[in-house]
């Protein structure tokens, strides 16, 4: 029961957090402050989600260092890595094709889950698989979220407002977004190794990347016109995702290892 509804402690305790540092920047006026500010605006809703993913009823072997630590370093990887690689193409090709950019960064978020299912055999189970990519997924999520409330914050001459519209708007839409999409493809990926990379496996992770990517670049080409296109694409991510982990949530139904059930603390 802990484990189910931890997310709902990751939740209040990071809004606590948040709002007291809010507090305190309006009220001191100290600028030493906005960088807390920023982190925990950014990192909320992502932490809480990827405890939500973990408290389901799905079969994992990951301990939380490891979940940790691809949300970390994937995260940084896959933003340096998406940022390189999206200002290559930017220079060849004059204009980033939506669809080049959607390619690139799932691509890139997936540079750490396809590092550990190919060389850490042990952890090659498809629930391990969807989990990391939603950890994945939410450090990128967190630092490209702080960089556009760093630039908004200086585009608007420091104007907080701005800063927090941001925040909320993009921590309360991570989850439909870089999360449940690298989830899919990590998710996929690790189905592959499980079934022993074998042709049909491999073409369902491609088919699932090119989904993924597709609905990124839908997701970039109706940024700020309207509520209700980027609605659609959020509510079809977080469909794909929960069809995912329920059909992850039984291995034995499509022939696939099971495992105890362990808790990810």
């Amino acid at each position: 029961m802990l484990r189910r509804w931890s997310w709902v402690l990751v939740l209040v305790v990071g809004v606590a957090l948040y709002e007291s540092v809010r507090g305190a920047v309006f009220a001191t006026k100290n600028p030493n402050l906005l960088p807390a500010l920023i982190l925990l605006g950014a990192a909320v809703v992502p932490a809480a989600f990827t405890a939500f993913v973990a408290g389901r009823r799905l079969v994992f072997d990951l301990g939380g260092g490891l979940v940790a630590l691809t949300a970390l370093v994937g995260g940084v990887i896959g933003v340096v890595a998406a940022g390189f690689l999206e200002y290559r193409t930017l220079r060849t090709l004059g204009v980033v094709p939506l669809l080049a950019v959607g390619v690139i960064e799932e691509a890139a978020k997936l540079i750490v889950p396809a590092a550990i299912v190919l060389f850490w055999r042990r952890h090659r189970h498809p629930a391990d698989g969807l989990l990391l990519g939603v950890a994945c997924g939410a450090g990128f999520a967190v630092l490209e979220t702080m960089g556009y409330a760093f630039v908004a914050l200086i585009q608007s001459s420091g104007d907080l407002a701005v800063v927090q519209q941001v925040l909320f708007l993009r921590g309360v839409l991570s989850p439909a977004a870089h999360m449940a999409w690298t989830g899919l493809t990590a998710a996929a990926l690790f189905t592959a190794a499980a079934e022993k990379w074998s042709t049909r496996s491999l073409l369902r992770f491609v088919v699932v990347f090119v989904v993924v990517a597709g609905l990124h670049a839908l997701w970039d080409a109706l940024a700020a016109k309207s509520w209700v296109p980027d609605l659609a694409v959020a509510a079809v991510s977080l469909t794909l995702l929960t069809v995912t982990a329920h059909q992850l949530a039984a291995p034995e139904r499509r022939g696939l290892p099971a495992l105890p059930r362990r808790p990810v603390l």
